[in-house]
């Protein structure tokens, strides 16, 4: 398993400008708890599936297989 951030700087700035923005939680989503702090929880859980491969829900991480 390798998570690597997205390969579209532009896309990874948004998403760091953002999280910076709302404190480390998700610019995605609008509530601010413990499952949203970035890297969520939503993400947490796929990586731990070893059959997943793909993006967080904002796009800013991607696991390989």
């Amino acid at each position: 398993m390798k998570i690597t951030l997205n390969p579209n700087k532009e896309i990874v700035e948004n998403i760091q400008a953002g999280l910076k923005a709302k404190g480390g939680y998700c610019p995605c989503r609008l509530e601010k708890t413990e499952d949203t702090k970035c890297m969520c929880k939503e993400f947490r859980d796929q990586i731990k599936d070893e059959n997943f491969e793909g993006f967080c829900h904002c796009l800013l991480y991607y696991k390989s297989k």
